[in-house]
């Protein structure tokens, strides 16, 4: 799998924050399969859009939700 289509390349192109991870963490991540690559994107991408709402939801509950 070349460096543009590995997985850790999908996530952070999705806008998922890699640098602030472990190492071990990426390592994680980088052996996701296609599959379970699809389901974390898909979920980021949902609650993307509900951003303002669940942010507004977890400062107003002290992020006890999150």
């Amino acid at each position: 799998m070349t460096e543009d289509h590995s997985p850790l390349d999908r996530l952070h192109r999705a806008g998922f924050a890699i640098d602030a991870l472990t190492e071990e963490q990426q390592e994680v991540l980088g052996a996701l399969t296609p599959q379970e690559l699809a389901v974390l994107v898909d979920i980021k991408g949902r609650l993307d859009e509900v951003g303002p709402e669940v942010q507004a939801h977890s400062e107003i509950a002290g992020g006890a939700l999150f």
